[in-house]
Formats: structure tokens, sequence, C-alpha cells
């Protein structure tokens, strides 16, 4: 009799602890959601991270006339009376390239 109770629990235990490791609901569910929740929070500090800092720009806008002016003169080429604009080109990247090859191969 002892017996029966015996081998009853083992495949009672033996059930629960397929259905805890397999079943929906079970510990691969818990393992994947966790890896979720974590996804999802590092996405979300780095986007509040983003959000700040276009606050700040914001801000920065809104109360001061240097911001306004320093924007206008990198996006819209802003230059006040009395400047003078200096435009530097950059020579070709193919020549610049091609001109540093032979001298860094360490050939007389």
């Amino acid at each position: 009799m002892l017996r029966w109770v015996a081998l009853i629990l083992i495949a009672l235990l033996v059930a629960l602890q397929f259905k805890l490791w397999s079943d929906a609901g079970g510990m691969r569910e818990v393992d994947t959601l966790r890896a979720a929740v974590k996804k999802q929070t590092d996405e979300n500090q780095r986007l509040q991270q983003r959000n700040q800092a276009l606050a700040a720009d914001v801000t920065d806008l809104k109360s001061g006339e240097q911001a306004v002016e320093a924007r206008a003169r990198a996006e819209l080429g802003l230059i006040k009376p009395g400047e003078t604009f200096y435009q530097v080109v950059e020579g070709p990247a193919s020549a610049s390239s091609a001109a540093a090859a032979p001298a860094s191969s360490g050939t007389p």
C-alpha cells in the first residue's frame, strides 16, 4: 500500500515538473517574458535620454539667441553683415589616398 502511494506521488511530481517546464505559463515562457521586459526597459531608457536631450535643446532655443544663431549658421549658412565667408574645399578623396599609398609602402 505504501509503495503505491509513493509511486502515485512520484508520478504526480513528474507530471507537475513537466507542466512547470514545458506548458504555457511555464518557466520557458517566464524566461522569454523576462528577456522582453529587459529589452523594453533598455529601449525606454535610451528614448528617455533622447527626450531629455531634445527638451534641453528646445529650452535653449526658446531662451537664448545664441542657440538660434548657432543653428542658423550650421544649417542655413547665416552670415552677419560685416563678416567674411570662407569656404574650405577638400581635395578629392581618391587623389589623397593614392598619394598616401606609395609613401606608406616603405620602399625608397
